[in-house]
């Protein structure tokens, strides 16, 4: 993943990249923008394993829970999917509370829903309750506030700004005051660093989007890219026009539409390569077409450097 991202991202931008070696116990508290494409980028860019809390009707099937268990997935529930499992997330705590106590990692998206937009919504009251039944537990928790910015929720190839804020850590006599004020005056410094970190941008206001999310293109580069960025739009084309009318069938209006698309490249571009290659190695009879190996991705990212970087 780490390898696809260098061709999927035109550009990662971090403010503070030290905090990606961070230790635990830490929580990190996140905005939402691109469904599970947001929780990705934080598993892969962090060097500690990091736990991630996932819609709950997710988790349908005993094999679901294995599948997803196995990747550092917990299920938490919201009412809209259903009130009689909201009970399951005192377990789903819990065991976060446990890996904290491992000196684990574990991120949740304090806003609760994902939708594509550059605003940062209330936050819900999740973040909160976990980090202040860890405290109680005498587990020193760390909490890194995240905003993630990208500079477009449809098309492959973008820029992304990774934003850190400064940490929270357990504050003398908040424990004593009574729940629902404890959890006020959380969110209350939590939504103060987040506001800081997330891009405030109306989806109508392409002039500040450009200000805000594009990123300049030396003339150099273009000259220097613009054949090889040519053959890889060619090359690439038969992989990419099929899935791309796959996912808009399937999620062309909502806000998976993003994650869902990136993640089938993400699956089918190795076989696709490898396809290509057998193919001329198959029809020339001769062994230069491993050379693809290196130059396939390459020519893909020159076309991912000259692309437009946002949604118009």
């Amino acid at each position: 993943m780490r390898l696809f991202l260098l061709i999927f991202c035109r550009r990662i931008i971090i403010n503070k990249p030290e905090m990606l070696g961070l230790q635990g116990p830490l929580l990190l508290a996140c905005n939402h923008p691109n469904s599970f494409l947001d929780s990705i980028i934080i598993n892969t860019l962090f060097q500690q394993p990091v736990w991630s809390l996932a819609r709950g009707d997710a988790f349908t099937t005993s094999l679901n829970n294995r599948l997803l268990g196995s990747f550092n997935m917990l299920p938490v529930y919201r009412t809209s999917e259903g009130v009689e499992n909201l009970s399951e997330n005192y377990k789903t705590f819990a065991a976060c509370v446990d890996i904290f106590r491992k000196d684990g990692v574990v991120q949740i998206f304090s806003e609760g829903k994902c939708i594509n937009e550059w605003h940062l919504r209330p936050l819900k009251k999740g973040t909160a309750r976990l980090a202040i039944k860890t405290w109680e537990e005498n587990i020193n928790l760390t909490v890194l506030p995240i905003g993630i910015n990208y500079s477009s929720f449809r098309y492959f190839g973008k820029n992304i700004f990774l934003n850190f804020g400064n940490l929270i850590t357990e504050k003398d006599g908040l424990l004593a005051e009574p729940d629902g004020i404890r959890h006020q005056l959380f969110n209350k410094q939590l939504y103060h660093e987040m506001q800081q970190l997330v891009f405030e941008i109306p989806s109508n206001n392409y002039n500040l989007q450009q200000q805000k999310l594009k990123i300049a293109i030396p003339t150099w580069k273009k000259i220097i890219l613009f054949f090889p960025a040519l053959v890889g739009w060619l090359i690439h084309l038969p992989l990419f026009l099929p899935l791309n009318v796959i996912t808009k069938k399937k999620a062309g209006n909502s806000d998976h539409y993003d994650s869902i698309f990136t993640s089938l490249l993400f699956i089918c571009y190795p076989l696709y390569a490898l396809l290509v290659i057998i193919l001329l190695i198959f029809f020339t009879e001769s062994c230069w077409p491993l050379l693809l190996i290196l130059l396939l991705p390459f020519t893909a990212w020159s076309y991912i450097q000259l692309k437009t970087q946002l949604d118009t």
